[in-house]
Order: C-alpha cells, then sequence, then structure tokens
C-alpha cells in the first residue's frame, strides 16, 4: 500500500480525496462534529502541499436520488470555519464536469462535489462512473477507512483509473487496528457489547484464538446469563442463540481463552427508573437488566489491571441513563488510569462506544478511538475490506 504522505510532488495536482462525512445533520445543522474534526490532518496536510483538494463524500442513504436534506452543504460551511478557506460545493451532474472548470478560480483549493450517493452507480461500484470520476482528478486518496468495507464506486473501482494512496487517518486506523490483532502486546482483553450477539459472533470468534480474554457485557450478556440458567426478567435477548454460545464457549475453551460475562446486575423497571444492584438469582420477571454490578465491575477493572492491550466495542449498559452508566464510567476511568501510564494499548470503536467515551470526555485519553462502525467490526472479524483490498 502507498501512503499520500511519503509522497513529494503534490503542488498543482488535482487530489480527489474520499472520506467519509457521514454526520448527524438536524434541522441542516451538524449535532457531532467528530468526524469532521478527524479529517482535519489530510486536509492541512494536502493544503500545506498546495494541491487541489477534490472532496468526495457522502451523508445518508439517499440510494441514488437527490434529497436536498442530504446536501453537503452544512459541511462545506462547517470545513470553512475550520480550514479558514473558502469552499466551493459542485452540484452540476459529474458527468458533465469538466476538469478544467474545477478549480478556475484561482482562490478554491477546496471543492467539494455533492452527495455521491445522490448517483444510484455509486453503490453499484458502476465502472463507467468510477472512470467519469477518476477523470476529474490525476491522484486519488482514500481517507474513509469506515466506509471501506463497502465496494463502491468512489471507495473501491476508482483505483482502477487513477494512481491510489491511503491518506492519514485511514493508515492511523489501520495501525491501531494491527495493534490489536497482528502486532499484539499481551495479555490482551476484548470487551464486547451491544444488543445482539449474532451481530458480534465473527468477532468474537476471530479473537479468541488471540486473546486471552473477552468479556461480555450490554444485552449481549443476558443471553448468557438465560443460557446458564438465571432469571432475567424482560430484558433484552434474542431468540435461537443456543448453538451461538455453545460454539463462543467451545472454541474459547479450545483456545485458552476466558469467557468472562456479568456475576451481578443492576436492574430497573423501565428504561427510566432508578437503579437496583440484584445478585443474578434475584432478579424478578419485571426487572429489565440495564447495567453491570459492582462484582462484575471490579473483576473487569481487575483484568484490565493485567492486560497490556485493550480492545472495546460495545456499552456496558443502558449509558443514555447516568443510572445505568456506572459500568460504561468504571471501564472507560481504568482504561485511562493504565494508560496515562503508558502500561497499555486502548482502542476503542462503534458509535455506541464512542458516544461513551464523548459523554466522558475521554476520547482523547485512549490510543485510538474508531469513529468506523461495519468497517471495524469487519476488519476485526478478519474479512477483506473492498476499499483496503483495491489499494494494495
Amino acid at each position: 500500500m502507498k501512503y499520500i504522505k511519503d509522497q513529494e510532488n503534490l503542488e498543482g495536482k488535482v487530489v480527489l480525496l474520499r472520506l467519509d462525512l457521514n454526520v448527524p445533520i438536524k434541522n441542516r445543522l451538524i449535532t457531532d462534529e467528530t468526524r469532521i474534526n478527524k479529517i482535519l490532518p489530510v486536509l492541512n496536510f494536502l493544503i500545506k502541499k498546495k494541491s487541489k483538494i477534490l472532496i468526495i463524500s457522502h451523508v445518508g442513504r439517499p440510494k441514488g436520488k437527490i434529497d436536498n436534506d442530504l446536501s453537503l452543504k452544512p459541511i462545506c460551511e462547517n470545513l470553512e470555519i475550520k480550514t479558514a478557506q473558502k469552499i466551493r460545493l459542485v452540484k452540476e451532474n459529474i458527468y458533465k464536469i469538466k476538469k478544467e472548470d474545477i478549480f478556475k478560480n484561482s482562490k478554491n483549493q477546496i471543492v467539494f462535489l455533492e452527495n455521491i450517493r445522490f448517483y444510484e452507480e455509486e453503490e453499484k461500484n458502476d465502472t463507467n462512473f468510477s472512470r467519469n470520476l477518476a477523470r476529474l482528478g490525476d491522484i486519488f486518496v482514500n481517507d474513509a477507512f469506515s466506509c471501506s468495507h463497502r465496494a463502491h464506486a468512489s471507495v473501491s473501482k476508482i483505483t482502477k483509473f487513477l494512481p491510489s494512496f491511503a491518506g492519514l487517518q485511514l493508515e492511523t486506523e489501520l495501525r491501531a487496528l494491527k495493534k490489536v490483532t497482528t502486532e499484539i502486546k499481551k495479555p490482551v482483553t476484548c470487551i464486547v457489547g451491544g444488543a445482539k450477539i449474532s451481530t458480534k459472533i465473527g468477532l468474537i470468534k476471530n479473537l479468541i484464538p488471540k486473546f486471552d480474554n473477552i468479556i461480555i457485557v450490554g444485552a449481549m450478556a443476558n443471553n448468557i446469563l438465560n443460557h446458564k440458567g438465571n432469571p432475567i426478567g424482560k430484558s433484552l435477548k434474542e431468540e435461537n442463540c443456543k448453538s451461538v454460545i455453545d460454539e463462543i464457549f467451545e472454541t474459547a475453551k479450545k483456545n485458552s481463552c476466558l469467557i468472562n460475562y456479568p456475576e451481578d446486575v443492576v436492574v430497573g423497571k423501565s428504561m427510566s427508573d432508578k437503579a437496583t444492584i440484584k445478585e443474578l438469582n434475584e432478579v424478578s420477571n419485571d426487572d429489565l437488566i440495564l447495567d453491570i454490578g459492582p462484582k462484575t465491575i471490579k473483576k473487569i477493572k481487575d483484568i484490565i489491571e493485567k492486560s497490556k492491550t485493550i480492545l472495546w466495542n460495545g456499552p456496558a449498559g443502558y449509558f443514555e441513563n447516568p443510572n445505568f452508566a456506572n459500568g460504561c464510567n468504571e471501564i472507560t476511568k481504568k482504561i485511562i488510569e493504565k494508560n496515562e501510564k503508558n502500561l497499555i494499548y486502548s482502542v476503542a470503536g462503534g458509535g455506541d462506544t464512542m458516544a461513551v467515551l464523548n459523554q466522558m470526555n475521554a476520547v482523547d485519553n485512549f490510543n485510538f478511538v474508531s469513529t468506523a462502525g461495519g468497517a471495524f467490526l469487519e476488519y476485526l472479524e478478519g474479512k477483506d475490506l473492498p476499499g483496503i483490498k483495491a489499494l494494495n
């Protein structure tokens, strides 16, 4: 793989830069700027190199149709402030744009193409569409790791028509993920949460042979508690996952990996209720399990204390209600404590995990926090990502 940071002669070159700026927008206002802030290094790098930057990105799922509510205009306006650059948004049909017209105004160093998913050819990975995109630039840079699990035209097929490079953020993301999959300092621990165990089975199975501990929390853990004969009341659980759970424990046993799950829980009668700590056998029929209990927190902190590498994907409880955020908060604090002493390498990823860390202003206290969701999981599952494969 070639990296844009190693390229010398970029002055005056039109760089087709694929970014993931799929940020939440409400009433045309951006409600979370994390993804925008993450791409500033590559923009500043190319600005300094005096490149002409043509940005390709998307917002939402317009399914090949123009939707003004999903325009990139609010993102352009946000980036104008952050980069102190005048940014132009080109709404003209890509097939009709002439390369020489894009940067006709010498004051424009950054130009945006309108939402690339307004074209149905994008998600079809259409060859002709990719060729038409490629003719607008001199080189292609993928700095959208979080889109790289998609075989889309502006991520995958475009690399057939232009010299192609990995961006700064994509390189950082890959290096961080390698440190928790192939260049591991042991002991290594994975904390995995979320709603459904079936969506994380690929991740768990791929990590078991490499990891010393897998800690299962959140609604996923309800399935294990139920499987082990514990009452879970009216808590969220998945049907027909007995074979999945049996497979997890059997694989772990073969690979000397310890599977950890809650030893006590925090319940409420509703999502907005106050917290009540209960032993596993005390959960009543009208209880909702919404967090891990103090014994479980202590056990997890003890495991983190002995770990040199940690991967976290998925919250430990219903953190949106502060009464059920204690598990997440205590895990975060323990990882930060180890990080501050340089005793652990920490990677976190997934939208909910990022929300937990944002809530605690803790994103900068981890070695790496990924904004990617699907790509993050698929990489950890050992799958080939089309966008990464295309750059190799």
